[in-house]
């Protein structure tokens, strides 16, 4: 579904990304896993098409995305939930969820995909008239997901959703994405909770200083020795 071939990204002269390479499969949960600064965050922005690497190629089903700027990788299937959640504050929940469905594509199939979003996350659905601002930073995870279930991707990339979120929260942002996934969703997931994430995924790879450093079934991964001293403290 999704391959990054190579990839060495930067900012200005510091080198973020090392000759990364891995591939999400349709389908799947892909869990990306490292310590702060690791290089996650950039490796989404390189997919999204926020950053562009200096050598490599990200390809989307074989068609290399080189390219083609980042509005259009949107309506291509591509699409991000940010770290921060980067919600329109002062416009309704409503609003921010209807601003996702901004491609013709999406447009086409808003209501059924409304729908879709508030049998997800019933809560957007009681406070769709409510100001984003005002919802708490959960409930603001869910509208930022919503949103971008809006716009009908095809790989969903979602960074670091659970942080700073109390754990029944984390507990069911989780669950929404066995639950999305299971729905046929493709997820490339960032997050600082590395149990939880090799536990959902079906795949994983561990970044360290820009480098992919292991890779693997996500299983493996929560059992391999090396992982559990580094990130784990076992």
């Amino acid at each position: 579904m999704l391959t990054l071939e190579g990839i060495d990204a930067f900012y200005g002269d510091l080198q973020a990304l090392h000759d990364v390479s891995l591939t999400v499969e349709q389908g799947r949960v892909f869990a990306l896993v490292g310590a702060n600064a690791a290089g996650k965050s950039t490796t989404l922005r390189v997919v999204s098409g926020l950053v562009t690497p200096r050598r490599g190629r990200v390809l989307l089903e074989g068609r290399d995305l080189s390219r083609v700027p980042a509005y259009q990788r949107v309506d291509l299937g591509i699409v991000q939930v940010p770290e921060g959640r980067r919600l329109f504050p002062f416009m309704s929940v409503a609003e921010n969820l209807l601003l996702g469905a901004h491609t013709a594509r999406a447009r086409a199939e808003r209501e059924t995909t409304l729908r879709y979003v508030y049998g997800l996350f019933p809560v957007l659905a009681d406070r769709q008239r409510q100001l984003a601002g005002s919802l708490s930073g959960g409930e603001q995870q869910m509208c930022a997901i919503g949103r971008a279930l809006m716009a009908r991707p095809r790989v969903l990339m979602l960074d670091e959703p659970t942080l700073g979120l109390a754990p029944v929260l984390v507990a069911r942002i989780f669950e929404t994405v066995r639950t999305i996934n299971a729905d046929g969703m493709t997820v490339l997931l960032v997050e600082q909770n590395v149990r939880q994430a090799l536990t959902l995924a079906h795949r994983a790879a561990v970044l360290e200083s820009g480098h992919l450093v292991l890779d693997g079934r996500g299983a493996e991964l929560l059992g391999d020795e090396r992982l559990k001293r580094a990130y784990l403290g076992l």
